[in-house]
C-alpha cells in the first residue's frame, strides 16, 4: 500500500527518487509556474528549453523523464503537462498525478508539486498507485511507490484521498477477481470482512432466508448455480445519529452477479470472460458505504446488494416464467440474460422498507448503455432532480453521467399481458435497450421518492490505462457516490 503524505517547503530540496513537476502548455515550449523557479535554476534556467527539445510543450498528461542535476535532492525529474493554465481543473490534476505515479512504478519515493487544488492531485496520485495483485507465480512486475508526497496538501486532504483510493481499490479488486474465486457465498464473506473492519453493521441472508423473505428475483437468477445466492445488507450510522430525524438517510442498492453466463439465453463465447465483473455495481456501493464510515460522514447509509451467479443448468429459470418479487409484484421473464434487473428489484424492495430519503441503484445492467454513451459515461435514469444531481457531481469527480428519458413508447413496451410487468420489451425489441432497464426498475420505486438508476456497464471497466485509471476494473462510480453522500451530510 502506497503511503500518501502531505509535504511543504522548497520542492527543489525534495529528497525523493522522483520529483514530479507540472508545466503548462505554451506555443513553442512549456510554461513554468513561478513555484518551479528553484527547479529551473538547478537546470541552469533551461528546463523549458530542454523539455521543448524533447517534444514536451505542456499538453495535458504529456510526460518527459529527465535526470536530475546535482543541485536537486531528487534523482529523477518527471515533467508532466497540465495543459492551458487558464483551463486547469481538478480532473486534469488527477489525471496528471495518476499518470506520473503509474510511470514511477519501481521507484520507492515520489514527490509531486503541481499548481491548483492539492486535494485533487493527492486523489489522482493515490488512485494511480493501484495495481491488481494478480495470480502470477513469478511476480507481477514493478510495485507502486512506497511513498508519495504531495506538496501543498494538508494532512486532512491526504487522508481523505487515501480513504477514497482504498475504497476504489476494494471495488477494483473484487471486480477483477476471477469468478471461480468470488462466487456469491465467498463475496458475501469478503464484504462482511471489509465492512466490519470499518465499523459497519452487516447482515447476510442465505438461500433459506431469501426463500422465507420472498426474494423471488434473486432466487430465480441464482437457481441454476451450485453456489447459492446471498443478499447482504450494510448499515452505517454516524456516531450519535438515529435512523430517523435530522440526519438524512440514503439507500444504496447494487447488482452483484458474480458471473453471468446469460443462463438459458446463453451469451456468445467471445467476451464472456468479462462477465466476472458483472458485480461491479455491488462492489461500488459497498466501497462507497465503507468510505462514508471511514470519513465519518453525517448521513445514515443503508446498502443492499444482491449476489447471485447466473448459470445454465436443469434448475435455471426460463423464458416464460413468472416470478414474484419481494413485496408481491409479479414479473414475466422473457430473457434470462436480463437478470440484473430482477435481483435489483428484490434489493430495491427491501431497501424501501427502511424508508430512506433517497435511493440510488448501481449496476452493469445493459449493453445498450455502452452503445449509447460509450465506455466513460454512465447512463442516469430516475427522478429529474437526482439524475441532474449525479450529472453535476460527476462533472466534478470526473465520473461522467448523462440523464436519459423514459419515452412513452418504451414504457408501453414493458407491459405484460399475464404479469404486473414484463422483464424487458415484449417481443424482445431492442428499442431503447438501456432505458428499458430503468423503466422496469421504476415500477418498484414510489413516484414520490428521489431515485436514480446508474447504468455503469461501460465505465466499470477499461480496456486500456490512462491518467489514474489502470487497465481492468475502474471502481466507477465510488467517488461520485461518496460526493453524493457528502452533499446529504452538509
Amino acid at each position: 500500500m502506497t503511503a500518501l503524505i502531505s509535504a511543504s517547503g522548497d520542492i527543489a530540496a525534495a529528497d525523493a527518487e522522483v520529483l514530479v513537476v507540472g508545466v503548462f502548455s505554451g506555443e513553442d515550449a512549456p510554461v513554468l509556474p513561478e513555484s518551479l523557479a528553484g527547479v529551473d535554476a538547478a537546470f541552469g534556467g533551461r528546463l523549458a528549453e530542454q523539455l521543448a527539445v524533447l517534444g514536451n510543450t505542456g499538453s495535458s498528461s504529456s510526460l518527459t523523464r529527465l535526470p536530475a542535476p546535482d543541485a536537486l535532492a531528487a534523482k529523477l525529474v518527471y515533467a508532466i503537462g497540465l495543459g492551458d493554465a487558464d483551463d486547469l481543473d481538478d480532473e486534469t490534476l488527477r489525471r496528471a498525478a495518476g499518470t506520473a505515479v503509474r510511470a514511477a512504478f519501481g521507484k520507492e519515493t515520489v514527490a509531486i508539486a503541481f499548481e491548483g487544488d492539492p486535494e485533487a492531485t493527492a486523489t489522482g496520485a493515490a488512485l494511480g498507485a493501484y495495481k491488481f495483485a494478480g495470480y502470477k507465480t513469478d511476480g507481477n512486475g514493478d510495485a507502486a511507490p512506497a511513498e508519495v508526497r504531495i506538496y501543498g496538501a494538508s494532512a486532512d486532504a491526504a487522508a481523505k484521498a487515501a480513504v477514497l483510493a482504498e475504497s476504489v481499490a476494494l471495488a477494483k479488486d473484487w471486480a477483477d477477481t476471477p469468478a471461480n474465486l468470488l462466487r456469491p457465498p465467498a463475496f458475501a464473506v469478503e464484504i462482511e470482512r471489509a465492512a466490519t473492519a470499518a465499523g459497519v453493521e452487516v447482515e447476510i441472508l442465505n438461500a433459506e432466508a431469501l426463500s422465507a423473505g420472498g426474494y423471488g428475483g434473486v432466487l430465480a437468477v441464482g437457481g441454476g448455480s451450485s453456489a447459492e445466492p446471498r443478499l447482504v445488507r450494510l448499515t452505517y450510522r454516524p456516531e450519535g445519529a438515529s435512523s430517523k430525524g435530522a440526519v438524512k438517510h440514503v439507500a444504496f442498492v447494487g447488482k452483484g452477479i458474480t458471473f453471468d453466463s446469460g443462463g438459458i439465453n446463453i451469451k456468445p463465447g467471445a467476451g464472456m470472460w468479462d462477465m466476472k465483473g458483472d458485480m461491479a455495481g455491488a462492489a461500488a456501493v459497498v466501497g462507497a458505504t465503507i468510505a462514508a464510515a471511514k470519513l465519518g460522514l453525517s448521513v445514515n447509509v443503508t446498502c443492499t446488494v444482491a449476489l447471485a451467479e447466473n448459470m445454465l443448468s436443469g434448475s435455471s429459470f426460463r423464458p416464460s416464467d413468472v416470478i414474484t418479487i419481494r413485496g408481491g409484484k409479479t414479473v414475466e421473464v422473457l430473457n434470462t440474460d436480463a437478470e440484473g434487473r430482477l435481483v435489483l428489484a428484490d434489493a430495491i424492495s427491501r431497501a424501501l422498507e427502511d424508508e430512506p430519503d433517497a435511493l440510488y441503484d448501481v449496476a452493469t445492467l445493459t449493453g445498450g448503455q455502452l452503445i449509447a454513451l460509450g465506455r466513460r459515461t454512465m447512463g442516469l435514469m430516475g427522478t429529474d432532480t437526482e439524475t441532474e444531481r449525479l450529472r453535476r457531481i460527476g462533472e466534478v469527480t470526473g465520473e461522467h453521467g448523462w440523464p436519459m428519458p423514459f419515452p412513452e413508447d418504451i414504457v408501453k413496451l414493458m407491459e405484460s399481458s399475464i404479469a404486473d410487468v414484463s422483464q424487458c420489451a415484449t417481443g424482445l425489441k431492442r428499442d431503447g435497450h438501456m432505458v428499458q432497464g430503468g423503466v422496469f426498475l421504476s415500477k418498484f420505486v414510489p413516484e414520490e421518492l428521489p431515485w436514480a438508476h446508474l447504468d455503469i456497464a461501460g465505465p466499470a471497466d477499461s480496456d486500456s490505462s490512462y491518467g489514474y485509471i489502470a487497465k481492468g476494473a475502474t471502481g466507477f462510480p465510488v467517488r461520485t457516490l461518496v460526493a453524493l453522500l457528502e452533499e446529504f451530510a452538509a
